[in-house]
C-alpha cells in the first residue's frame, strides 16, 4: 500500500513540476513579446521625437518670416492709416 503512495506522489511531484516548467515558458514568451514591444515604441518614440523637432523648426522658421514681415510696417502708421481712410 505504501509503494502506491509513493508513486502517486511522484506522480503529483512530476506533474507540478511539469505544470512549473510550462508556467516558465509562457512567462518567458511575454518577457519577449515585452522586449519587442518596447522595441517598437522606442523606434515610434524617436520617429516621433524627430518629426516633433522638424514641426518645431517650421514654427521657427514661420515666426522669424511673421517678424520680419510685420517688423517692415510700423503698427501706428497702419492704424493711422486705417483712421484716415474713414
Amino acid at each position: 500500500m505504501l509503494i502506491y503512495v509513493l508513486i502517486t506522489l511522484c506522480l503529483s511531484l512530476a506533474g507540478v513540476a511539469g505544470l512549473q516548467m510550462m508556467y516558465m515558458f509562457y512567462l518567458d514568451k511575454l518577457d519577449n513579446e515585452r522586449k519587442k514591444r518596447l522595441h517598437e515604441l522606442e523606434i515610434r518614440c524617436r520617429e516621433l521625437g524627430r518629426r516633433l523637432e522638424d514641426a518645431e523648426d517650421r514654427i521657427e522658421e514661420q515666426n522669424a518670416m511673421l517678424e520680419e514681415l510685420y517688423s517692415e510696417t510700423d503698427d501706428e502708421e497702419a492704424w493711422a492709416d486705417v483712421i484716415d481712410e474713414r
